[in-house]
């Protein structure tokens, strides 16, 4: 039997402020995975200016780009497919990454594949969790999306429930500023939550009407801005780290509820979470034993391929590839991208 030739996938993120390029084998196997974040240039600023980010991007790229290659071993000869992110996210930080990638496609005459950012997120727990394949139910929550997801199969998504409002990433960002902890909010209030109290503080969990699956944090975030206020008007100490546990927990306990119940009504036997806040320690406990005890099995990436990163992009750029998705050299960087579109 003819040994299949191997499709080597050199990827390219930059939809906000990590600049980031993999190549990855197979759809499976990340041969190098190189992210230079920004976190700490933004950190002055408390939250991601576009316009620094997309200058960094410029400086960045070549860079990532090189190192990528190096690192897989690999040169441009070796590749078969350039994939990149192509939206959404920030047009100007999106810019950078496609330009660079349309001008590598050319120079080399290898096949340029546009893939969607959210799309790359769901594809992360392809990398370490060889078993896991469609169909499955997939929560992708982030500083600017929360997605309750069927993936039907490779490339092909439906989208069940969306936040209404603040995604759950930006209610975390903004409680974090609110309490002084600062940029980034998610990893620092994860980590101030363990000190704390998840019941001293009764946040509400806001329910949707008309939609069982889709998701409101704005009234949650009112709800702790309220609070602290109050307490400050009234002279009452505030234990920022029974806020922080409360706050989490509410947050928690709704995407757990609307995920679960979708994968029962759908009948899923498998669901994963995929996203920045995926990396949440709590969270994932939270939903490992929700899906433990209901018998589903439970998927999610590791932290390094939770946040932005472009393996995650060459992973969804194979299965775009081999299912013969090509873009043109029109191809433009579209900010409000929905899943499913192209």
């Amino acid at each position: 039997m003819e040994k299949r030739e191997d499709v080597r996938i050199l990827a390219i993120e930059s939809s906000c402020d990590e600049t980031a390029a993999s190549v990855v084998q197979n759809g499976r196997q990340v041969l190098s995975n190189i992210i230079s974040s920004q976190i700490d240039l933004h950190t002055l600023y408390g939250g991601v200016v576009p316009e620094i980010a997309s200058r960094k991007h410029i400086e960045k790229m070549n860079q990532v780009i090189e190192e990528a290659l190096k690192e897989a071993g690999v040169t441009l000869e070796d590749i078969t497919a350039i994939a990149v992110t192509y939206g959404p996210g920030l047009v100007g930080a999106l810019l950078v990454g496609v330009s660079a990638a349309k001008a590598i496609a050319f120079a080399t005459g290898k096949p340029l594949v546009g893939v969607h950012h959210i799309e790359g997120h769901i594809s992360a727990n392809y990398i370490e969790n060889k078993q896991l394949e469609p169909p499955f139910a997939c929560l992708v929550v982030s500083g600017g999306h929360t997605h309750l997801v069927m993936v039907k199969d490779y490339g092909e998504y439906e989208i069940i429930g969306c936040t209404r409002d603040d995604a759950a990433g930006e209610a975390f960002d903004k409680v974090a500023r609110a309490i002084g902890l600062g940029y980034p909010g998610g990893p620092k209030i994860d980590r101030l939550s363990r000190d704390g109290n998840p019941d001293a503080v009764k946040f509400p969990r806001a329910k949707v009407d008309g939609s069982d699956y889709d998701f409101s944090f704005s009234g949650l975030k009112s709800a702790v801005l309220n609070y602290l206020n109050s307490c400050e008007m009234k002279g009452i100490p505030v234990n920022n780290a029974d806020v922080a546990a409360s706050f989490q927990k509410a947050v928690i306990d709704v995407l757990v509820e609307h995920s679960l119940h979708a994968v029962k009504e759908y009948g899923f036997e498998k669901f994963a979470i995929a996203g920045g806040v995926a990396s949440n320690s709590s969270l994932r406990a939270a939903f490992e034993t929700a899906c433990k005890n209901q018998k589903i099995a439970f998927f999610h990436p590791s932290p390094i391929f939770c946040t932005d990163n472009a393996a995650m992009i060459g992973v969804a750029g194979y299965y775009e590839y081999i299912k013969g998705t090509r873009s043109g050299y029109d191809l433009n960087a579209i900010p409000n991208l929905r899943l499913g579109e192209r």
